[in-house]
């Protein structure tokens, strides 16, 4: 299983993708925070928490999602590079 994940890239994929993860989620937070934009019309209330508090959470739901999405589609496009790779062999 390990010669797998290392043969299609698979954990440099994942730091690549929490990296772009963590930027896109970091840059809209604060675009949303310092209000880089405009300001924000506030016309609901929050539970519990502020709405910076609960903007937190997506931009880390954000991060989280675009990261997974990222190492996948660097997975699968290593995967197909491989898998043609193979096939050459094959014929050659």
């Amino acid at each position: 299983m390990l010669v797998l994940l290392e043969s299609l890239a698979f954990y440099r994929n994942v730091r690549i993708g929490a990296v772009s993860g963590a930027l896109l989620a970091v840059a809209l937070y604060l675009v949303r925070t310092l209000e880089l934009l405009g300001p924000v019309v506030e016309v609901r209330e929050y539970p519990a928490f502020g709405p910076d508090v609960w903007f937190l959470f997506l931009a880390f739901v954000l991060a989280a999602t675009s990261a997974l999405l990222v190492a996948i589609t660097l997975t699968l496009f290593e995967a197909v590079r491989g898998a043609r790779g193979v096939g050459r062999e094959k014929r050659g």
